[in-house]
């Protein structure tokens, strides 16, 4: 209870000190730049709010609000016409990220960001995984007797059960290769298998609760829960980027007769391209972004960067910002999501406002609102007010 209600005060902070310095600036400046109802507000307000929640969530807080501060940039340059978009780019993004995350996970080095490495491509890629050859295959031994022994009913399950151990005892093996009770294909094969199936599932558990409002009044829409496209795309490049990373090297062990470490970043970029199935530029954003964290608190402990102090805030401050000068000056660059987010937070709020006035500073801000006018008191503005538009 007591971290619930102050990550609740450190949310309501952030949103009346907004509020609070949105009209302070005002006051003091006499009239709005074009910094001040986004930025200028949003910046200490900011930085009190985070001071405000529990240290342990501020580092994601900060790597998330990063994040989207920087793609909320990337949009803002590409509207100005100062960058040009690189098709594919968040593919491209991602298989550099994922080279480097494999090979340090090759290297055995202790990151920061718990990246899932171990869990989605296996111990057996670790060059220094310990391995006894005797108690390994005695294992294989009583495991294809016990088979044999089941398999003595004949039924289909049991015969698909030994056509796969014996296509995985005959198969081709490298002796580089630690996978020592698979041949180098089922490997791969079973590889995709597992991860299709774990990204296939957590996609449906996403689903299951926008399916269920419906359970009494559309019954047939709890059929896309199992079939729906985005199902088998999270599967597929989970199941790709695992098949993908393991082939490549293994077939580097075979072409070279050893096993490199810099074998995982070949196998690491060719492994991000499986992002073609499930493109999403936050996933490459976020793995960048605590890429960048991870070398950052590495160079600290090797005493190659200078430390810091409150380095977090600081970041999440002016990311918080950046994001609320988009959120009143040009919502056309802002992440989708956030933008809704920001909606639901303040029900709706942050839409109503006079975006039309701000207009002359270059950003269409008024752009998503044309058709909207808010009804103001003549007694208290400057300029007479336009008459609201009334919809039909």
């Amino acid at each position: 209870l007591p971290e619930i209600l102050q990550s609740t005060s450190f949310l309501t902070a952030n949103g009346s000190l907004y509020i609070a310095c949105f009209c302070i600036l005002r006051r003091i400046l006499g009239k709005f730049y074009f910094w001040t109802p986004g930025f200028g507000a949003a910046l200490p307000a900011s930085y009190v709010a985070i001071l405000i929640e529990r240290k342990s969530r501020r580092g994601l807080l900060t790597i998330y609000m990063a994040n989207l501060a920087t793609e909320t940039l990337f949009r803002m340059g590409v509207a100005r016409g100062a960058i040009t978009p690189l098709r594919h780019g968040e593919v491209l993004l991602f298989c550099i990220t994922a080279a480097l995350f494999m090979f340090f996970f090759r290297n055995i080095i202790a990151l920061y960001f718990p990246f899932p490495s171990r869990f989605i491509v296996g111990k057996e890629e670790i060059p220094t995984h310990s391995f006894s050859p005797e108690v390994t295959f005695s294992k294989i031994d009583r495991k294809i007797k016990h088979r044999e022994e089941v398999s003595r009913r004949m039924n289909i399950i049991a015969l698909t059960k030994k056509l796969v151990d014996q296509v995985c005892k005959h198969g081709p093996r490298h002796r580089c290769c630690k996978h020592y009770e698979d041949n180098c294909i089922s490997y791969c094969i079973k590889g995709f298998i597992r991860m299709f199936s774990v990204g296939y599932l957590i996609q449906c558990c996403l689903r299951i609760p926008s399916a269920f409002r419906h359970l009494f009044t559309k019954p047939s829409r709890l059929l896309s829960l199992f079939y729906n496209k985005e199902n088998f795309q999270l599967g597929a490049f989970l199941g790709s980027f695992v098949s993908i990373y393991k082939g490549t090297s293994c077939f580097l062990r075979w072409v070279r007769n050893l096993d490199d470490e810099l074998h995982a970043l070949i196998a690491g970029s060719l492994a991000g391209i499986s992002m073609m199935f499930y493109k999403s530029t936050t996933i490459s954003m976020y793995l960048a972004s605590k890429l960048v964290e991870t070398m950052y608190f590495k160079g600290i402990e090797a005493g190659k960067v200078p430390y810091f102090p409150h380095a977090d805030s600081i970041i999440y401050a002016i990311s918080t910002a950046i994001c609320f000068q988009a959120a009143v000056m040009e919502v056309q660059t802002l992440r989708p999501s956030y933008w809704k987010f920001l909606l639901r937070l303040t029900k709706g709020r942050f839409a109503v406002m006079n975006r039309r006035v701000l207009d002359v500073f270059g950003t269409e801000a008024s752009k998503n609102f044309k058709n909207f006018i808010p009804k103001l008191d003549p007694r208290y503005t400057s300029v007479p007010p336009e008459l609201p538009i009334e919809l039909s």
